[in-house]
């Protein structure tokens, strides 16, 4: 089981940091990253093997979201079934 994760806002100090300490401590292991700075705005996709979570997903995504608020970040995890299924013709 995989999940998307995508972060979006103002660029800063720390941002792959956290949400990478957020998978870390709930055992989500991060697969691929993809980051881009487009002046002082920041887009990141993640790509997460979310097979060993010690949390429900929507707990962890909600800690994602959660983690945004705080940040001044728009923060997304979204189920690979759930995001494979809305990108699905």
């Amino acid at each position: 089981m995989k999940a998307v994760i995508t972060v979006t806002g103002k660029d800063a100090v720390g941002i792959i940091a956290d949400v990478a300490a957020v998978c870390a401590t709930h055992h989500a292991n991060i697969l691929d990253i993809t980051q881009s700075v487009i002046s002082e705005y920041f887009a990141m996709i993640m790509l997460a093997d979310i097979q060993g979570l010690d949390i429900e997903f929507a707990a962890f995504a909600d800690e994602l979201t959660a983690l945004g608020k705080n940040k001044g970040l728009m923060i997304h995890a979204v189920h690979e079934d759930i995001f494979n299924t809305m990108h699905h013709i």
